[in-house]
């Protein structure tokens, strides 16, 4: 009965997400992990959920240990403007575009010339307010706020329109609460806009309407006629 049961719903789970992630290799892939002792690969992870790509501007936290290196070394890199950082034996790496997983492979391949099984570790290093790059990404705010530009997206991705006009340094006397706009637009280059209205979210308690931010979105807020 257990086992009639896993497979029916593995088959149900299949058919949910064989359009986007390729549900059944996902689940049949896990399935045979599971038997070896629950060891996912992260490179099979990443090709179906992806994740934040190292850019310029960004910095990285990078760990290399290895068989005959007399010491492990942490040091925080920048990605300068060509996409590259540059690290002690291996020189300039490529990393513009590239996963973590993906660089930290990379980084390990360079240092097998010099060392026997090296180990790296790669992570994001981000602090809010710092002038740092956020690896997640930003939202622009513009129109009737007292700062407007980039807003950065947090770690956690929650972004909220509400959050982001309050990083922006809040809107003006003069701003258009009922009909702010957040255009977004897809990976085909289409742009959708939707109008938000900040008086149903406020005062009317609806905070489910308070619209979830994604990297790219523009925000606008308009001035008020009346």
């Amino acid at each position: 009965m257990k086992k009639t049961l896993k497979i029916l719903l593995k088959g149900l789970a299949c058919g949910l997400l064989s359009v986007g992630l390729g549900g059944c290799f996902i689940l049949d892939y896990l399935d045979g992990q599971e038997k070896k002792g629950n060891n996912v690969d992260p490179d099979v992870l990443a090709t179906y959920f992806d994740g934040p790509k190292v850019r310029p501007g960004v910095a990285l936290g990078i760990s290399v240990t290895a068989i005959g290196a007399e010491t492990s070394s942490h040091k925080q890199y920048f990605v300068d403007a060509d996409g590259y950082i540059s690290m002690e034996l291996v020189g300039q790496i490529k990393c513009d575009g590239m996963t973590l997983v993906g660089l930290q492979k990379k980084i390990e391949s360079a240092y097998k010339k010099y060392f026997l099984k090296p180990n790296v570790t790669v992570t994001f290093v981000y602090q809010a307010g710092q002038n740092m790059v956020s690896p997640w990404g930003t939202v622009t705010v513009l129109g009737e706020v007292a700062r407007p530009g980039p807003v950065d997206v947090p770690s956690t991705m929650d972004l909220r329109l509400t959050r982001a006009l309050f990083l922006a340094g809040g809107m003006t006397a003069i701003a258009d609460k009922r009909r702010v706009q957040v255009t977004r637009c897809d990976k085909d280059g289409k742009q959708t806009k939707t109008k938000v209205d900040l008086v149903e979210i406020g005062e009317e308690g609806r905070p489910d309407k308070d619209m979830l931010l994604k990297a790219g979105d523009v925000v606008w807020v308009p001035m008020s006629w009346y």
